[in-house]
């Protein structure tokens, strides 16, 4: 009986009479395995491949024997529904499986050296023999950085974005997106040169009886260029998302428009502007090429980022990595496990205070 027959004949439609058919989860399991066994006798069989093509033709070979088996049982438009379901959980895994095999590599190797050594001491006096060492100089060096980075690009960064989108009209608003927007996607090589040729160059040898010095201050400059743009854009787009009532209601109010934009819009926008400057923070903290320029890379413990230079863990990787001694890559390794782990929890007590922040207002 069709649907307008049911109907005319006075029957209730109820979640009993219009279920369709389901198919049974053996069935699917079934299929999965089949499809599975097809590839992996089509590939080990024809000598083409390994395991990797197995489960990659067998996505191939399950998808079409979905397609058949529930088109019987459930009917094609289920069918259809089910094969894209199944699709958008393939998306889904392949695009997590990268991000935890690169988090079970470093896990698995940077294990090696996480003890009291490498976290206390520094490379000063390490040969190529010695299995001691640790990057207690490098940590301190990415901490100063990133921190004195930190604390001078996202005030300007929110600023300006502030400006852009509150008070910025004309020419000079369109000039400052338009540099936003070019040195979103500047080398980070290029803002090393930059500070190396105009601080490290010009204006340190005024504190340092006329020479140059490579310094941690430097490198937070060379850093600050590249958190800035991306601080700038994401802070922006988080401010327009904000309801334009809101500042309507406190303007009708009586509330003047930089308390307005300093008691409703900022808070309302906090959450997304933590993330930006979150992820700005984690590009600062991976990059080498700036580093290496104006901070020279020092094997030794510097605490003073305005004299001498200085490490960073970024760099303690990439010259571990190119070491040729034989205990330099599991120092790598555990270094790049540290500098990870430092972001990540880093993130996570953003997160938590900009959430409590939200929650209090």
């Amino acid at each position: 009986m069709s649907l307008l027959e049911r109907e005319s004949a006075g029957v209730v439609m109820t979640p009993d009479n219009i279920r369709t058919k389901h198919m049974p989860l053996l069935v699917n399991l079934g299929i999965a395995l089949a499809a599975l066994a097809v590839a992996a006798a089509v590939v080990f069989g024809a000598s083409i491949g390994n395991w990797v093509l197995v489960v990659a033709l067998g996505v191939v070979f399950y998808l079409v024997g979905l397609q058949i088996v529930a088109g019987r049982i459930e009917g094609r438009r289920a069918a259809r529904d089910r094969m894209w379901k199944t699709l958008i959980y393939a998306a889904c895994v392949l695009a997590i499986l990268p991000l935890a095999s690169v988090v079970w590599t470093l896990v698995s190797k940077g294990a090696s050296r996480l003890d009291g050594d490498f976290f206390g001491s520094s490379m000063n006096n390490i040969g190529a023999r010695d299995p001691d060492g640790g990057a207690y100089h490098a940590i301190i060096g990415t901490l100063e950085q990133v921190g004195i980075a930190t604390l001078i690009a996202v005030p300007l960064g929110v600023l300006g974005a502030i400006y852009l989108v509150e008070y910025g009209r004309g020419k000079f608003a369109t000039t400052v997106r338009f540099f936003v927007d070019v040195m979103t996607g500047i080398p980070s090589i290029v803002a090393g040169l930059f500070i190396l040729s105009f601080w490290v160059l010009i204006v340190s040898p005024w504190f340092n009886n006329g020479t140059p010095r490579f310094s941690g201050f430097a490198a937070s400059l060379a850093l600050t260029v590249l958190m800035l743009p991306t601080i700038v854009r994401s802070t922006e787009e988080m401010l327009r998302l904000v309801p334009g009532p809101l500042r309507e209601g406190a303007y009708a109010l009586g509330v003047p428009q930089w308390k307005t934009i300093l008691k409703v819009v900022l808070p309302t926008a906090l959450p997304g502007i933590v993330t930006g400057v979150m992820l700005a923070v984690a590009r600062a903290a991976g990059e080498t090429a700036p580093v290496l320029l104006v901070a020279g890379g020092a094997a030794s413990i510097n605490f003073d980022p305005f004299a001498g230079g200085q490490q960073s863990l970024s760099l303690f990787v990439y010259q571990q990595a190119g070491d040729a001694s034989r205990y330099a890559p599991a120092r790598a390794w555990t270094a790049a496990l540290t500098l990870v782990a430092i972001v990540l929890v880093l993130t996570i007590a953003a997160k938590l205070l900009a959430r409590r922040t939200s929650l209090s207002k």
